[in-house]
């Protein structure tokens, strides 16, 4: 099949490593131009030159923080100025430490919401109107698992996550008639380092060994096994994609059946 991507640019957040990695990775490989970005610039740069290698689309990068007071202004003034738009955004942020809901302090919560909500809600709201203006664009929020069926100790991850569904349901409504998709992608458990360190938590809490942990956690899951991160990273290109232009509004599982509700 194809998607459709061939000179497309696109932003993936956070994607030096892990999920947002290998979405980059996936829309390279089907001819699009991708920005890389991540607080680490020695990492951004092998993995932009790792994709550039390969021959297929390219990708640059630029060093942010999602922290950062300026971070949306200085994103989107970068891409525009590198790329001169964008076609495609995939809001992607790291997940916050573990934790019980009646725990939550109110201090981290806020400085939690700045970077996994406000950051990503500001950059969509300066990059939308280009898709708008040209008649096509895909936003893709990567969320978590947690979005349809909370999961234990991660009481912050599931109440931010929670909110930007509500937010990526209306922002989808609004757009759709102007060639725009939003959608969110919501992983399971995919191998990645984050997932290690959730192991580890677990562990730690219930005094269990690793392994132990983690076979517990893939019998859970009916695939019975963990996902891989190019799996995860070819759904998010499908949904970026030409093909999927019809796929709006929707939270989309990548998690080997492991949610179960309907």
């Amino acid at each position: 099949m194809d998607l459709g991507l061939t000179d497309r640019r696109a932003l993936v957040l956070a994607s030096s490593r892990g999920l947002g990695r290998g979405i980059a990775e996936a829309l390279a490989a089907e001819g699009a131009r991708v920005m890389l970005t991540g607080r680490d610039a020695a990492t951004l740069e092998a993995v932009a030159a790792q994709i550039n290698a390969r021959g297929a689309g390219q990708a640059d990068w630029m060093q942010v923080d999602l922290t950062a007071p300026d971070f949306a202004a200085r994103t989107a003034e970068h891409v525009r100025d590198r790329f001169g738009g964008v076609d495609i955004l995939v809001n992607n942020t790291g997940g916050p430490k573990p934790g019980a809901a009646r725990d939550i302090d109110v201090a981290v919560l806020m400085a939690q919401a700045q970077a996994m909500v406000a950051s990503v809600i500001d950059l969509t709201g300066r990059l939308i109107p280009g898709m708008c203006a040209q008649g096509w664009g895909r936003v893709l929020t990567v969320a978590s698992s947690g979005v349809e069926q909370p999961i234990p100790n991660l009481a912050l991850s599931n109440t931010l996550r929670g909110a930007l569904a509500g937010w990526n349901k209306t922002l989808a409504t609004e757009v759709a008639g102007e060639g725009v998709t939003c959608n969110m992608l919501l992983p399971g458990r995919i191998h990645t380092d984050r997932l290690d360190q959730l192991d580890g938590a677990v562990a730690e809490t219930q005094g269990k060994p690793l392994d132990e942990v983690r076979a517990a956690s893939r019998r859970a899951i009916p695939a019975k096994r963990y996902g891989r991160v190019d799996e995860f990273g070819a759904v998010g290109a499908f949904l970026c994609s030409e093909p999927a232009g019809y796929v709006t509004g929707s939270m989309v599982r990548c998690d080997g059946g492991m949610i179960s509700s309907v």
